[in-house]
């Protein structure tokens, strides 16, 4: 891989990260690295094996045995495609069960079985509820509908029937097509399906009608890199940080890409900021 250069020493990695270098040791033999040693048998490890550390040390945090760490590595390395690295997923706890999000879709790797209603456009999207009783309501009365409705029931349909949700946010964006966020969830339903080009056009015009929505520009990074474009998905992480500089997962594909084009300033710069964000106590 362009950029992938394997000498952060075991110092590097502790000093990064937070934690003692015993630590950064026994969680590169959790999550199953195979690191590079120099001429005095010392670990020389790559930015993707910081990642992989990085995860594992999260996991473990979040009180997951380490054993179960190990496991749910080694079958998500089973689970990806070939050549795709574990550190360009992102691994998380959902309660007591493991998940991985790659782009739009969320699985289990302790089962492998796909998570439905999880991988929701943003958390910074407005995702407005209608109870059914008003869903139905609105339905009857499409032709009245206004935009802000239209969107309203787009939000509702759009785990269970994403179809019928793509259809009510382009209405949405008939009548208003200023509404950044129907152009968001749009674009998230596009993608979902593997249409790209479809999605993109959909967060393009997001950003038309808001220049600040930090989403957009995230979610456009994502669809860029999926078309392999990263120069300008690395432009979108950039322009989403710009809207919201605390947005953690901007952050980390912005250091993933750097390094992977060579420019490790800049990697670990984000780096750093994303490792910041997670250590900093949530707001409730």
């Amino acid at each position: 891989m362009a950029g992938q250069v394997s000498d952060y020493s075991t110092r590097d990695i502790a000093d990064l990260l937070g934690v003692e270098p015993e630590a950064v040791r026994r969680y590169a033999s959790t999550a199953e690295l195979d690191p590079d040693r120099d001429k005095g048998d010392r670990y020389s490890l790559s930015f993707q094996d910081m990642v992989l550390i990085r995860t594992a040390i999260e996991l473990a945090s979040a009180g997951v045995p380490h054993q179960r760490v190990h496991q749910s590595l080694r079958r998500l390395r089973e689970q990806l495609p070939t050549g795709r690295p574990l550190a360009a997923v992102r691994i998380s706890t959902d309660g007591a069960e493991l998940i991985v999000q790659d782009g739009n879709t969320v699985w289990s790797p302790e089962s492998g079985q796909v998570i439905l209603g999880l991988a929701t456009p943003s958390q910074q999207t407005r995702v407005t509820s209608l109870d059914r009783r008003r869903a139905k309501a609105v339905e009857r009365q499409s032709s009245e509908m206004s935009a802000e409705e239209w969107y309203e029931l787009g939000c509702v349909l759009i785990e269970r029937l994403p179809e019928q949700a793509l259809q009510a946010f382009r209405s949405a964006v008939g009548l208003n097509p200023n509404h950044a966020e129907a152009h968001v969830n749009a674009g998230f339903v596009l993608q979902s399906r593997h249409e790209n080009e479809q999605a993109e056009a959909a967060y393009r015009l997001a950003l038309e009608a808001d220049s600040s929505c930090a989403i957009a520009a995230y979610n456009l990074g994502v669809v860029l890199e999926d078309q392999r474009r990263p120069e300008e998905a690395l432009s979108a992480y950039a322009l989403a940080l710009e809207a919201d500089p605390d947005m953690p997962d901007a952050h980390f594909n912005l250091s993933r890409l750097s390094e992977e084009m060579g420019d490790r300033a800049t990697a670990l710069q984000h780096l750093r900021a994303y490792s910041r964000l997670l250590r900093a106590p949530r707001a409730t």
